[in-house]
């Protein structure tokens, strides 16, 4: 069964959008690094709901199954892009499902 892995970040206010397209375009690159990265899709908040809590940034991959994410989640790649990515994060939220 399919995994969907669903990401939302928040940032710190001292962000700068040129961090900012640093690390969309560093998140979205481990798909062409991680070959068990099926799909990945991501954008920016834009819901007139008003309940985001301060998160700005969706990234949602998708993996053929939980062998897929297992190869993604200790994958050098990845864990350099964190490196990275921590930083400039104030929060993150990690929800996994399968399709």
């Amino acid at each position: 069964m399919p995994i969907r892995h669903l990401v939302l970040l928040k940032f710190k206010a001292a962000v700068t959008a040129p961090d900012l397209q640093r690390i969309e375009v560093g998140f979205v690159d481990l798909q062409r690094q991680i070959s068990t990265v099926q799909s990945l899709e991501w954008g920016t908040n834009n819901s007139p709901e008003g309940l985001a809590k301060g998160f700005t940034h969706c990234f949602n991959l998708t993996f053929a199954d939980d062998a897929g994410r297992a190869v993604y989640l200790p994958h050098p790649a990845h864990l350099a892009f964190v490196e990275i990515l921590k930083p400039a994060l104030d929060d993150v939220l990690v929800l996994d499902y399968t399709v």
